[in-house]
């Protein structure tokens, strides 16, 4: 039986008052509204505030390399997230619901407020790295000297996301991340984030990655046949890729598995000029259906959409479900979340933008359903049931994720960086099927037709 650190309603007021935290969520809201937060988490007594309006940046913006409802083009393949995964070695790689969806939600308060997301770029280098949980990759010096290029923004970007889910995840735990800096030989490196056998996480990992270097002939390649055109000097396409990705494994089973991936990617042609583009997403592995958490996490990723374009959320969480698909068991691998790649308009500024809000929902999507469900009880057959879904999470990474595959296949790979993201406790029972009418029934079902969430 696993044990939880029980968090005293008097620490969780020190806490607050020393920091500033997300307020209590609440589940859809008759009317149409927008997400309410509510007031003071001091109070028992709580007060609705007036929503945060939304807007769309119209309908002019094209998604590059995906076809109808998010489902890859034709003949097109994702080398640009494969080649960061892969060289890499690090990346393994709203509210506006059915007011009769179901009852509200009663999350946590003691969650960590986002960082805000306008003037951060314009901070001083040097005292934004002090927040990190380790210097950058890149020497500060040289960001310092970089600062408005996109490569600068987006290494402060995936940093800043590593050391806030890494403190959130800390502060829930009790334990300490492992801070592990790695060097690639060809140029760049990267910095792995990993505590194991904690009280609440079995094993937590957030990597940054960031490599540079010329593009291999079959990388070019790969990337040519999905419509990238690439004229590289001398045969040389020199490249810049970067990312941060983190898989949770949690001990309790009714606390979901959470993965996320944020990556650029810039490839400088003959002429000097640069092509780039943006991938990612989020998705939730919960071994028990919670519709109250499943409509908390999709709502909190489609607020972050909707603020760009009316279309990436439906889009995107198609594409999604589609993605983490295991065919040899026909189900997904959880109730999905958002996943996209290739993003290369309608701007670089708007589609950073888009990114960024996208990489600080991490903590505010996540940390609410960790701490709702941090004193839950569970049995050894739920543990048992937690154990089988694993072997599933499993067998859609080491066979069907083409990050992990191109990453295990590339030479000179660290492959302790790429397998971060496999549990480490996992079970396979022969003929495994639970009974009808059961809970673990009803999850499977879900899995094996994907739902509508908000």
């Amino acid at each position: 039986m696993a044990t939880v650190v029980l968090f005293s309603v008097n620490r969780a007021a020190r806490t607050a008052a020393r920091r500033c935290l997300t307020p209590r969520l609440t589940g859809p809201v008759r009317g149409g509204e927008p997400h309410l937060p509510l007031s003071s988490t001091h109070s028992p007594s709580l007060t609705l505030l007036p929503g945060s309006g939304r807007f769309s940046r119209g309908s002019g913006v094209r998604f590059i390399s995906h076809g109808p409802a998010g489902r890859p083009a034709a003949g097109r393949t994702r080398s640009g997230a494969l080649l960061l995964a892969g060289a890499a070695t690090a990346a393994v790689a709203g509210l506006l619901a059915n007011a009769d969806h179901f009852q509200r939600a009663e999350m946590a308060t003691k969650v960590p407020r986002p960082v805000q997301e306008t003037g951060d770029e314009e901070g001083d280098i040097l005292e934004r790295c002090r927040g990190f949980m380790s210097l950058p990759v890149t020497d500060v010096s040289v960001l310092q000297g970089r600062k408005e290029e996109m490569r600068t923004r987006m290494e402060m970007l995936i940093m800043e996301t590593q050391a806030d889910f890494c403190k959130a995840l800390q502060e829930v735990d009790g334990g300490k991340f492992k801070v592990d800096r790695w060097e690639r030989k060809e140029g760049g490196g990267g910095i792995s984030c990993v505590m194991q056998d904690g009280k609440v996480f079995e094993k937590a990992g957030v990597n940054v990655s960031v490599v540079f270097g010329n593009l291999t002939e079959e990388a070019a390649k790969q990337m040519r046949s999905r419509g990238k055109v690439l004229k590289g000097k001398d045969g040389k396409l020199p490249f810049c890729a970067m990312g941060v990705s983190s898989v949770i494994h949690p001990k309790n089973p009714h606390i979901p598995t959470v993965h996320f991936n944020y990556r650029y990617f810039e490839v400088e042609e003959e002429d000097g000029s640069k092509q780039w583009w943006f991938g990612g997403g989020t998705d939730l592995t919960p071994v028990y259906i919670n519709k109250e958490d499943a409509f908390h996490f999709h709502n909190t990723l489609k607020e972050a959409c909707d603020k760009h374009h009316p279309k990436y959320y439906p889009d995107f969480k198609k594409w999604c479900d589609r993605y983490f698909y295991i065919r040899h068991r026909g189900e997904t691998r959880g109730i999905g979340g958002i996943f996209f790649d290739d993003v290369d308009s309608p701007s670089q500024e708007e589609a950073f933008s888009f990114v960024k809000s996208c990489a600080r929902t991490v903590v505010p999507c996540y940390l609410p359903i960790v701490y709702k469900h941090l004193n839950d009880s569970f049995t050894e057959e739920e543990k048992d049931w937690q154990q089988v879904r694993r072997g599933r999470y499993v067998e859609f990474n080491l066979v069907y994720d083409r990050g992990v595959k191109f990453g295990l296949a590339t030479p000179g790979s660290r492959i302790e960086s790429i397998l971060m993201s496999l549990p480490l406790t996992a079970r396979w029972e022969y003929m495994h099927e639970p009974a009808k009418g059961t809970p673990e029934a009803k999850m499977l079902e879900v899995l094996q037709n994907p739902k509508e969430w908000v």
